[in-house]
């Protein structure tokens, strides 16, 4: 991805997760920041697949997964994240 780190949230919220083997994780839907740095922390993932509930990824106050947004490899028509970032 050209430049992960600049883009408006509105064109990842919404898109569908998946890992560079093709695996299906979810939606994205919500990012979280650094309140200080404003950086992005985390993504939510809503309608999460069964396989992306095997990964035992965190989950916020309201149940939702948790997605390490440094997992991030691309956003396009998808979100491609790597797996091996999720541990």
């Amino acid at each position: 991805m050209e430049n992960k780190d600049r883009f408006e949230s509105r064109e990842i919220v919404g898109k569908q997760v998946v890992s560079k083997s093709g695996r299906k994780i979810g939606m994205v839907k919500d990012l979280l920041y650094d309140t200080r740095s404003g950086e992005i922390v985390y993504f939510s993932i809503k309608d999460p697949t069964p396989y992306a509930r095997e990964l035992r990824l965190e989950k916020d106050e309201e149940g939702d997964l948790l997605a390490p947004y440094a997992a991030v490899i691309s956003v396009g028509d998808f979100v491609v994240i790597a797996e091996e970032d999720l541990i």
